[in-house]
């Protein structure tokens, strides 16, 4: 690596960077965990009656509708994206699971629904564990496509098999054993999120369509699922399955939209491999040859300014150097140690500070725009990461 052009406070990673790029989503998160606070205290006010009458069994219809009706939504709209197929399977199989529960309530069991008195069997917890599991198919989709199949998807619900085995033949309390596997399923995801967003800042200048934070704020909303579910198998109180049941409802709702609307980054680079006839390098990647692109990169980027360009990627290097996506990548690493989106915000940031320097008059919006960046919020927050100060105190400290 031939060093690395950021700046201590790019290249530190510190607490305020990490408060920069995730801070709507710790505010998200704890907005929810307040109203779930809020929610489990006014529960207990609610007859344990009341709610397994009437409001359980309402909260089941509505979460079908959503189900149903999010996963027609999903499968008329999946213009060939395999996430939003896996998630309207999973609708419809929990669709289908409320609908068997209604039914039987109805019909042969009326105690099934009757969630607010009844303590939480072994295996009630594990089925509850398994539609949990369904939970994780969107993440780990995204994440990694096409890595979860029947084999991997098997392997994960080993533990659940297991444990239902071992609270079959051995009196066990499953609820401290339970509570394991979320864990385990969040640990595995965690350690994804930022291979899959270093991936993302190897092929893109902006995250702003790819939404990487939205894979944290769905985490940070399976976590507080599980913590609801682990108080539902710890608590007697009566009706306190109140707050699973409408915060299940939020989530189901909230990721179909977001499966619905976020744009899918893997997508568009299968597309533009595909639009590639010869996807081979013409030349070898030693630091020989290295050396060599470098001097063409540099004199295209001082000429053309292509990075100027909101929508400006990985692969429009190709223009001038003769080289695949992989070959690119390992190049920007190699050459300027970084990965391409903090390469080019830094070449645009460098353009920012010229254009206020010699204008500085410039609103800050204009300074953005014509900076490449796609508005001001990105502009300032990519220039407080880069120079540890904010576009308005920059410029004051010209003097």
């Amino acid at each position: 690596m031939k060093g690395s052009i950021l700046s201590p406070t790019v290249a530190n990673g510190d607490i305020r960077n990490l408060w920069y790029n995730y801070r709507s989503e710790v505010v998200f998160s704890l907005i929810l965990s307040a109203l779930l606070v809020v929610s489990a205290w006014l529960s207990q006010w609610i007859p344990a009656e009341v709610f397994d009458r009437y409001i359980n069994p309402s909260c089941s219809t509505v979460t079908t509708a959503i189900c149903f009706f999010g996963a027609g939504l999903c499968l008329r709209h999946h213009d060939g994206i395999r996430v939003r197929r896996l998630w309207a399977y999973m609708l419809i199989a929990w669709g289908i699971w409320e609908v068997l529960m209604l039914v039987a309530s109805a019909t042969t069991n009326p105690e099934i629904m009757q969630l607010g008195t009844d303590t939480m069997s072994g295996v009630t917890m594990v089925v509850a564990c398994v539609f949990g599991w369904l939970l994780f198919i969107y993440p780990t989709e995204v994440l990694r496509p096409g890595w979860l199949d029947w084999k991997h998807a098997l392997l994960q619900l080993a533990p659940l098999a297991i444990l239902g085995v071992l609270d079959y033949f051995v009196p066990l309390d499953l609820r401290w054993l339970i509570g394991l596997y979320p864990i385990g399923l969040l640990a595995i995801l965690v350690g994804h999120i930022r291979r899959y967003r270093i991936w993302c800042e190897d092929n893109f200048s902006t995250l702003d369509n790819i939404d990487v934070q939205w894979i944290v704020r769905y985490v940070m909303m399976v976590l507080l699922a599980g913590l609801v579910f682990y108080w539902l198998c710890l608590s007697h109180q009566p009706a306190r399955a109140f707050t699973q049941q409408w915060f299940l409802m939020f989530v189901l709702a909230y990721t179909t939209d977001r499966v619905l609307f976020r744009p899918d980054p893997w997508k568009k680079v299968q597309e533009d491999k595909q639009s590639t006839k010869d996807d081979s390098p013409a030349a070898s990647d030693d630091e020989q040859s290295y050396a060599a692109y470098k001097v063409t990169l540099e004199a295209w980027l001082a000429t053309d300014k292509p990075y100027l360009n909101p929508d400006f990627q990985l692969s429009d290097l190709r223009q001038v150097l003769p080289l695949n996506r992989s070959y690119l990548s390992r190049f920007i690493n190699s050459e300027y140690g970084c990965t391409f989106y903090q390469w080019v915000n830094h070449l645009r940031i460098e353009e920012a500070k010229r254009l206020m320097t010699g204008q500085p008059d410039m609103k800050i919006q204009e300074v953005a725009e014509r900076s490449g960046f796609s508005s001001r919020r990105v502009f300032t927050q990519v220039f407080n990461r880069e120079t540890g100060l904010n576009p308005t105190a920059w410029i004051a400290s010209l003097g």
